[in-house]
């Protein structure tokens, strides 16, 4: 048992049985498919595969953020429950607006649990360099580190967790919003697989542009070797997300484990989930690691 709880978000992207073993809470995103709504999650009520087929057979998938009165209706159950405090850790805020929402929960809460703390942190990340982030604090609260001494590291190197990916097709990107009609068009006609980064604001933004996959994917851990602390002797942790192309996240791994050979650890991949794939689509890979900062 802990002092105090741990959460986050399904847009962590790993899995439930990951959650369990680091004792993190987890408060499901909201999406929907045709208009029908769905919770995501991790893939219980519709397959990670299920989900990716509909989008490749031409189903409009959506999000919508977590609102104030379902952060207010899980942080009071986990109080009420648990009698503990609270440090939850959000969905960037380039990405969404969830973040806001649980600050304004903590607010209304502040009065009706006033011998409680409950400590709000934009992850600045997403997908699996968020479970990243989830897993690096899981591990200090182990040690022994206090939830405020939690708060201050979360803050203080936050963008310190790099977040690399690529994509086959700027189809969905486009529909996402993150790429204009006209670029998408363009890198689709010319087979441009763009490297993009997850920036210091936690927005998406392109690194470079790619021509092929093979190159694309070459060119992700290119960037690893320039970014990680310590370069190709990197000794941090590192995950890896794929949105239904599992074939090209393991030959992105790998490629990273021959590159750097001293990793802590199995090299952990994961789907991207729905929250994040309604907006990326299926083909995406990502890779997660300590750096420089953003």
């Amino acid at each position: 048992m802990h002092d105090y709880i741990l959460s986050c978000c399904s847009a962590a992207d790993v899995t439930q049985e990951k959650l369990d073993a680091m004792d993190v809470r987890l408060l499901c995103n909201d999406y929907s498919m045709d208009g029908v709504p769905y919770k995501d999650d991790l893939g219980k009520t519709m397959s990670y595969k299920e989900f990716y087929d509909r989008i490749r057979a031409g189903q409009v998938s959506a999000t919508s953020q977590i609102n104030p009165e379902e952060y207010i209706e899980y942080f009071t159950k986990l109080f009420e429950e648990e009698n503990k405090d609270i440090l939850h850790v959000c969905l960037s805020s380039g990405l969404s607006g969830t973040f806001q929402s649980a600050l304004s929960a903590a607010e209304v809460l502040k009065e009706r649990f006033p011998e409680r703390k409950l400590l709000i942190v934009d992850s600045r990340g997403a997908s699996s360099g968020y479970g990243l982030q989830m897993e690096t604090l899981a591990r200090m609260r182990d040690e022994g580190k206090t939830i405020d001494e939690l708060f201050d590291w979360a803050l203080n190197n936050r963008l310190r967790i790099q977040h690399l990916f690529c994509s086959t097709t700027l189809t969905y990107y486009v529909r996402g919003g993150r790429i204009s009609p006209a670029a998408g068009r363009f890198g689709n006609l010319l087979g441009i697989c763009p490297v993009m980064r997850m920036d210091h604001a936690g927005h998406l933004a392109i690194h470079s542009r790619v021509r092929t996959k093979k190159r694309a994917l070459r060119a992700l851990v290119d960037q690893m070797a320039e970014l990680a602390d310590g370069g190709e002797n990197y000794a941090g942790r590192c995950f890896i997300s794929h949105s239904d192309c599992e074939e090209d996240a393991l030959t992105v791994k790998k490629m990273v484990e021959e590159r750097f050979p001293h990793i802590d650890g199995e090299i952990e991949v994961y789907m991207i989930g729905m929250t994040i794939g309604c907006h990326s689509g299926p083909g995406t890979v990502a890779v997660y690691f300590f750096g420089k900062e953003r």
